[in-house]
């Protein structure tokens, strides 16, 4: 960011204070979802476990759909809330309108890695972590960079890219839990 000049550089730390706020609740459904599937798996209740997750995403995704709707029709009033400069919130906005799309699928993504870590598996939260960050977010970012003419909001792509990535491998990783689980019940 800072390679596309010092506006661009202060609308993305704008962005990214407005993205923290609004990781608050997402935030907060991992670690309650993580405490809560530790209790039930260490209860052996890996149903109730099961469903934590996927009534944890549910409601998770009422908050998803609503701060998407709120990021993308406000995202000039939420980079305001920071700075005066016309030319910073711009440039927050247009980050920001990518980060709407995010809004929606981190609700899956954050309840994902707190069932994960609530069943102890914390080294595959870390490898599908590193594997979003590095292995996509900063790819994508890097190629979208250059892509003329430059835009934040096709830079911002990179981390909605990122989580869809995340949540596949979850979704995979999850699947193959659930069929290892019946394979050991018979």
């Amino acid at each position: 960011m800072n390679a596309l000049g010092i506006t661009a550089s202060a609308g993305v730390g704008i962005a990214e204070k407005v993205c923290a706020f609004i990781m608050l609740i997402p935030s907060a459904f991992m670690q309650s979802i993580s405490a809560f599937v530790a209790q039930n798996v260490g209860a052996h209740k890996v149903d109730r476990a099961n469903k934590t997750l996927f009534y944890g995403i549910l409601i998770s995704l009422i908050f998803g759909i609503t701060m998407s709707i709120l990021t993308f029709h406000f995202r000039s009033n939420m980079a305001g809330i920071f700075t005066t400069n016309p030319m910073v919130i711009k440039a927050g906005a247009d980050y920001l309108e990518a980060y709407a799309i995010d809004c929606l699928l981190t609700c899956f993504l954050f309840c994902f890695v707190g069932f994960y870590n609530g069943v102890g598996q914390t080294i595959f939260v870390m490898i599908q972590g590193i594997v979003g960050a590095f292995g996509v977010r900063i790819p994508v970012a890097y190629v979208m960079s250059h892509q003329r003419p430059v835009s934040l909001f096709h830079i911002g792509l990179a981390t909605p890219c990122s989580t869809l990535v995340q949540i596949i491998i979850c979704l995979i990783v999850f699947h193959h839990m659930k069929t290892k689980l019946k394979e050991s019940r018979t």
